[in-house]
């Protein structure tokens, strides 16, 4: 192995690493300086409240990465890390994450049917899920035309933020609100392998993916605090919950779809 190359990546490592460390510190930091309090709020209204602290850890992140569009020494972090990526990869792709980036999301719906506790009835998990989702690619798409950077392996200018990155932290954060943050911690870690694999993929910059998870943890905030007023709008009780449960037949061999509603 080369040793300039060998030089090279270590250093861009431990730059990444040094940007990584930061970000993650602050969200983690933020998370526990904001977490909800069981005595006053309910577990199921908890998500719900607006706190000035949920705005720090998003607002820091996507700071960071809009940053990273037009600083010098962000420039040339991220590109020496997109060189040392494709000395690594070389013209191998995996395009794992342009279905991935979906699993949180799905995830956050369905858990509960595995037995996780949801602190949400299913239709309001399906409703916090489109809200953050038409939330998330809201934001994405009307920045990605205002910032109009370029993407590392083409001429379009659409590369901030990481709208993949975004789908999967909206995810990652409502599964942390809703479940709690032993599976939050998962969903994160998750997350953020879409966001690598982003750059692994030569599709976007390294502040491209910092700026997405920040746009997907404000998106899902977001639908939470909507959350009560789309109660309000719907109609609907607290109390009220509807399952949809797979049924196997063992002697015909079939499957059934079983749905419940109890008011």
């Amino acid at each position: 192995m080369n040793t300039n190359w060998q030089s090279r990546i270590l250093k861009s490592a431990a730059d990444m690493l040094r940007v990584f460390c930061v970000c993650v510190l602050l969200v983690l930091l933020v998370h526990t300086v904001s977490a909800e309090s069981r005595d006053s709020v309910s577990m199921a209204d908890a998500p719900c409240q607006f706190r000035p602290q949920q705005l720090i850890a998003p607002a820091v992140l996507i700071t960071v990465g809009s940053i990273g569009v037009t600083n010098d020494w962000f420039v040339d972090l991220k590109n020496d890390w997109r060189d040392n990526l494709y000395d690594w990869r070389g013209e191998h792709r995996f395009h794992i994450d342009d279905y991935a980036q979906f699993l949180p999301v799905a995830s956050n719906v369905g858990l509960a049917f595995v037995g996780a506790k949801a602190k949400h009835p299913f239709r309001e998990r399906l409703v916090v899920s489109a809200t953050g989702y038409v939330v998330m690619q809201s934001i994405v798409t009307v920045t990605k035309n205002v910032v109009d950077e370029k993407r590392p392996d083409s001429d379009a200018y659409n590369s901030f933020p990481s709208g993949h990155t975004a789908m999967a932290f909206v995810g990652a954060e409502m599964i942390r609100k809703e479940y709690g943050n032993a599976w939050g911690a998962g969903a994160y870690v998750f997350a953020s392998g879409i966001g690598f694999m982003r750059m692994y993929n030569d599709r976007h910059w390294l502040n491209d993916v910092i700026g997405g998870a920040g746009v997907g943890i404000l998106a899902a905030n977001i639908a939470y605090w909507l959350l009560p007023v789309e109660r309000k709008i719907l109609r609907w009780d607290s109390s009220t919950d509807m399952s949809i449960v797979p049924i196997y037949n063992s002697e015909d061999k079939s499957f059934r779809i079983a749905f419940t509603a109890v008011f």
